[in-house]
């Protein structure tokens, strides 16, 4: 079972989940704009994707700037109370599966988390080839 954190506004997000649902594998998606995260979700994702708090801040199209939050010496327990209280701070989408957890970005990243790749040709929203016509992923 794979379970893709998602926010339906971001492309990103939106590319992966794609993917996954071209995969035909069985998935769950949590959209953690709504549902919010809990201090030991957020420090279990993190943990297992080898992220800290500083790596899964997302800096742009959030209020991190605005709160202060991209200033040197802003500590691990500071960004995650942070995330806490505004959940579009945590980058996103966050994938979790039997192979791994990772934050997908960029969208291609996800192809590692999938047993069975979608056919091909795929192509993120943007018009960008991730899987060739033959079914092989797009390198360049």
């Amino acid at each position: 079972m794979i379970v893709i954190h998602h926010n339906p506004a971001c492309g990103t997000s939106r590319n992966v989940l794609a993917l996954i649902e071209a995969s035909g594998e069985p998935h769950v998606v949590i959209d953690y704009l709504s549902e919010g995260w809990t201090r030991p979700q957020l420090l279990a994702l993190f943990a297992a994707a080898d992220l800290t708090p500083r790596k899964a801040l997302r800096e742009t199209k959030s209020p991190a700037k605005e709160l202060g939050l991209l200033q040197d010496g802003i500590d691990d327990e500071t960004l995650l109370s942070a995330m806490l209280e505004h959940p579009v701070l945590v980058n996103r989408p966050i994938v979790c599966c039997p192979k791994g957890v990772r934050l997908c970005r960029p969208s291609e990243a996800v192809l590692d988390l999938l047993e069975t790749l979608p056919d091909g040709p795929f192509y993120k929203e943007d018009g960008g080839c991730i899987i060739n016509p033959d079914g092989t992923r797009h390198v360049g």
